[in-house]
């Protein structure tokens, strides 16, 4: 309950704009700090399988989660599909179409990482979003068996 009213919220405030950044992984490390704190484990203990235990998700996995539902979910009207963009049935018709741009802060945004991380889902998670508690939950599920320790980790995962 402490870590849920002390450090969830200060954690996932503003995550979708400072997830990716540089001192992401510092947040990172204390949150599995404070988990080892919470289940009074050695310095040295992994907390893959405390995060398990606890049903709770990493940062990084946070970090996924929230981009649906403050950005994705509630702003999917404004994303174009590839099915619009292109003529022709492809293999990522119903991925949203991916902007291509060199701009360094664009790609660091809310709206570029977004899209990525959607597309990079498991296509039945990808199906459910327009029922949003069958999403969230499915969702949730695949992150808390999967936990994340990084966004690099997400992408180089398999769908």
């Amino acid at each position: 309950m402490l870590y849920l009213s002390y450090v969830h919220s200060v954690l996932t405030y503003g995550i979708i704009f400072g997830g990716i950044a540089p001192n992401g992984i510092n947040i990172f490390r204390k949150q599995k700090e404070i988990l080892r704190i919470i289940t009074n484990s050695k310095k040295m203990d992994s907390c893959r399988e405390l995060f398990k235990t606890m049903e709770m998700l990493t940062f990084y996995s946070q970090y996924i989660l929230s981009f649906f539902f403050l950005y994705v979910v509630n702003n999917k009207y404004l994303l174009t599909k590839n099915l619009e963009v292109h003529n022709h049935e492809t293999r990522s018709a119903n991925n949203f179409h991916l902007p291509i741009t060199n701009l360094i802060n664009y790609q660091t945004g809310a709206h570029y990482p977004g899209i990525k991380i959607f597309n990079h889902l498991p296509t039945h998670l990808q199906y459910e979003v327009n029922a949003i508690q069958v999403f969230k939950l499915a969702l949730k599920r695949f992150l808390l068996s999967n936990l994340f320790y990084s966004t690099k980790e997400y992408f180089n995962s398999n769908k």
